[in-house]
């Protein structure tokens, strides 16, 4: 134990702490020892609980290195007291106090054993940086504590974190902070944005330091990636500072000796090229300069993949305050960032967490697994976006992982997430396994990891010689890829034979790793890498097997469109090989909304398909379907037979030869849509039911029967009975079936009691007006009224009308329902007004 960090002014608070409330929050600033110092704190002063103390990471580099340095300062062996756990790697054993481990390690513990039996303490380190699992881990720590285990710590610690939500979240719980020891760092920054590569640009901007001697003390440059990494070392060294300096990458995919190198102390000046695993956890000595790249390879969803991708993207500010800190740990230092101040001022502020950029569907099979079934409800730190759950479950179901009918995870689920990958990788290495093509599978999933391995827009010529070479089968645009990169990995990766090809040297060298990487993982989960069958249609089923809720059937031959499941429509990308086959599906999509918000998606790295083949591999998503339906290019009704494979069509079959019955439905449902039009039936028909309907409310003795909606479709059915099409139906008469509604004794009550026209003293007839909601209206002009004193009555004396009362020239002077009033207060006024006006017209 270092006793002489920071850490330590609040050792007593943490140790009269945590038996308290078993929650704590601690808040110390990157450097400090919390890393390394708290959990020997919890150890020594007999802390730990019931079991061991689980210290969570969220990189496996640190992970380790941690673990390390903690065995190395209690003098034991790595496995022994102290230990860690990452992929692959278990360095621990019974003896085994202090354990650090990634954070998926935990979640996947809590699967085989829910009550974290042997836990006592479980440390959640650098949880500023809000990684999805560590969001998910904290949340089911929480849960058992509240449930089974009242016993278990939970502890958890940051460098820079915004409190407030946290602390309400594990209330009742203490907060402790501890202040550090910093020195003074001097920030500056680029006076215009750089034209160089980054590489470069970090490259002269420490020779510039070197040769104004304003460099001293160690290095530390932030690149967002190995590719970044090796170019900036490559400059390094063929640049003036390489003289009098050691040059060393830091980044999880080196050996154990060369990560322990880059922090070993040497007598010449060190310079450290990492991603941005130095930015928290790991403190590298001596480091007095850090010359900051601003970008890093963050975590997001990639819609194009429908996985989550590591995007080069720049960082916060708050990450950049990180990196600066790494100056100021031992003396004085500077940090210059390769950006404009002004730049950075427009950065974010904080990180966006995980789990409101990631997919969701591996950590819902996950909470699945433990039992979670209503995953809505869990008790999340921070709710995702109710479309974010729909969407993961809505993958996980298309593969067999949920049940399409109780939602609970199934046998395949299950098999599923014993693969650490991406729920669709699993699928398909699990489909490789069954076809025998395990190997190929597995580079099919490197290959969509990372950017595409063929750049893309290159001439017709190196198109050409591209299609000789790797394009043997039109089966699918994986095969071309696959071919690509195996000539690459041959060549390889020299830049100039790429070149002439199109092939990205980079990209194709970074395969390599991935590759390894799902090697490992297929045997480590006991499938066979021997016998295998690398024939087109096992790996096009592998391809099917993960990316099934991409299926697509070609609308016709002589468009590039699709149609998709869950009511999708696509567009297949120009550059695909697989253009004659009906079905397919896509390995990469791009999702477009337009102005009238359809959704329409682009479909690249194609594989053909066959209907037998979705038939065998997912025969409960398979119906089929007949009926009727309008044809509207066709102005006819068609019946129709099709096989579905969820709810896309695969197979339609269409004839003319329609039931009456049927036909004649669907024609009056267009009709009452207002797609079609009866010519016969006028505003006088619509008159006509009203005054029906009108008379049987008013007087209900007379047992007229009503015309509603759902009856109306049947009048306008018996119409169109015995058509098919617009052309049959569009003159049909329309008066023999409304009439025959009534029977003969009926028919003449609407003239009698609810006359369409109603004659007036002058001799004319006047037009009522009947409506569902007002009462009737009669309308004529004022001298047709004279002599009528009192206002009419209809439907037995029992309904009064509304009159209109009309000026000469048609249009309404006054509106009553009391025509004696009207004549006695207010005709004497507006006679004198009409008759200036019409001077000839006669006035009473």
């Amino acid at each position: 134990m270092n006793s002489k960090l920071p850490i330590y002014e609040i050792e007593q608070a943490v140790i009269q702490e945590l038996p308290k409330h078993r929650r704590v929050i601690l808040q110390a600033p990157t450097g400090s020892g919390k890393s390394t110092q708290i959990p020997q704190m919890l150890l020594d002063h007999h802390l730990q609980g019931n079991g061991q103390i689980i210290i969570l990471q969220p990189r496996r580099l640190a992970t380790r290195m941690l673990a390390a340095r903690v065995a190395a300062e209690r003098h034991c062996k790595l496995g022994d007291e102290v230990g860690y756990q990452i992929r692959f790697e278990d360095v621990s054993s019974g003896a085994t106090k202090i354990k650090f481990v990634t954070e998926g390690i935990l979640l996947r513990r809590m699967l085989t054993n829910p009550e974290l039996k042997g836990i006592g303490t479980v440390i959640f380190d650098e949880f500023h940086e809000r990684h999805l699992y560590g969001d998910i881990s904290l949340a089911r720590a929480f849960e058992i504590q509240a449930t089974c285990r009242p016993d278990l710590n939970i502890l958890v610690m940051s460098a820079t974190l915004g409190i407030e939500p946290l602390q309400s979240y594990l209330a009742p719980c203490s907060v402790l902070s501890s202040s550090g020891r910093t020195f003074p760092v001097n920030v500056q920054y680029l006076d215009k944005p750089p034209y160089d590569q980054v590489w470069d640009t970090a490259t002269q901007e420490l020779e510039h330091l070197v040769l104004n001697d304003k460099a001293e003390g160690d290095v530390l440059i932030f690149m967002p990636g190995t590719y970044e990494i090796s170019r900036t070392i490559n400059a390094l060294r063929n640049s003036k500072v390489s003289k009098d300096s050691i040059i060393l990458p830091l980044h999880g995919e080196l050996s154990t000796h060369d990560q322990d190198a880059a922090v070993t102390q040497y007598d010449k000046r060190k310079i450290i090229v990492s991603t941005n695993v130095a930015e928290t956890s790991l403190t590298i000595d001596g480091v007095r300069i850090v010359i900051d790249s601003g970008q890093a390879r963050i975590a997001r969803f990639d819609p194009h993949r429908g996985i989550n991708t590591l995007f080069i993207e720049k960082i916060s500010q708050a990450s950049a305050e990180q990196r600066r800190g790494r100056a100021g740990r031992t003396a004085p230092g500077m940090c210059l960032r390769l950006w404009t101040e002004k730049e950075h001022c427009e950065r974010s502020p904080m990180e966006t967490p995980e789990i409101n950029r990631l997919d969701l569907s591996e950590v819902i099979l996950t909470l699945k697994a433990s039992g979670i079934n209503d995953v809505t409800g869990f008790r999340w730190l921070e709710s995702p976006h109710p479309r974010q759950i729909e969407k993961a479950l809505t993958l996980l179901t298309d593969l067999g992982a949920l049940s399409k009918t109780t939602g609970e995870i199934t046998k395949m689920g299950h098999r599923m997430l014993s693969f650490p990958v991406h729920p669709r990788y699993a699928r398909m290495l699990l489909a490789a396994q069954e076809f025998g093509c395990v190997q190929q599978a597995c580079l099919m999933a490197a290959l969509t990891q990372g950017r595409g391995i063929l750049i893309r827009n290159v001439g017709k010529q190196i198109q050409e010689l591209r299609r000789d070479m790797f394009g043997e089968t039109a089966n699918s645009d994986f095969f071309i890829l696959m071919r690509a990169w195996t000539w690459a990995d041959k060549q390889g990766y020299r830049m100039d034979a790429c070149q002439k090809l199109g092939v990205h040297a980079q990209s194709a060298r970074q395969v390599r790793p991935l590759l390894d990487h799902f090697l490992h993982i297929a045997k480590d989960e006991g499938l066979s890498l021997e016998n295998q069958n690398n024939t087109d249609e096992a790996l096009q089923k592998c391809i099917l097997a993960g990316f099934s809720d991409q299926v697509g059937h070609r609308v016709d031959k002589g468009t590039l469109r699709c149609h998709l499941v869950h009511n999708r429509k696509g567009v297949v990308a120009k550059d695909s090989i697989v253009t004659e086959s009906p079905y397919i599906v896509a390995a990469e999509v791009s999702e477009i909304e337009s102005r009238d918000k359809e959704l329409t998606v682009n479909l690249s790295l194609l594989t053909r398909i066959e209907m037998d083949w979705l038939k065998s591999m997912f025969p409960e998503d398979f119906s089929s379907t007949s009926g009727v339906s309008w044809d509207d290019s066709a102005r006819r009704v068609v019946s129709e037979k099709k096989i579905m494979f969820r709810d896309l069509t695969l197979e339609s079959v269409r004839s003319e030869v329609v039931p009456q019955t049927e036909a004649a439905h669907v024609l009056a449902t267009e009709v009452l849509k207002k797609n079609l039009t009866l010519k016969e039936w006028s505003p006088e028909v619509e008159q006509w039911i009203l005054r029906l309907n009108c008379l049987a409310q008013w007087c209900p003795d007379l047992g007229l029967p009503t015309v509603s909606s759902e009856e109306k479709q049947d009048l306008i059915e018996q119409i169109c009975f015995g058509s098919s099409s617009y052309k049959e139906i569009k003159d049909k008469p329309v008066w023999p079936v409304l009439k025959a509604w009534l029977n003969p004794a009926q028919l003449p009550l609407l003239d009698k009691y609810v006359p369409e026209r109603l004659e007036l003293p002058s001799g004319r007839k006047g037009k009522i007006e009947y409506s569902s909601v007002n009462p009737p209206v009669l309308s004529s002009t004022i001298q047709n009224l004279f002599g009528l004193n009192e206002t009419p009555k209809i439907a037995m004396g029992t309904v009064p009308l509304v009159i209109e009362i009309l000026a000469p020239n048609q249009r309404p002077v006054q509106v009553t329902s009391d025509l004696k009033s009207f004549w006695s207060e207010h005709y004497p006024k507006l006679k004198l007004e009409l008759q200036r006006k019409y001077p000839k017209h006669e006035w009473r």
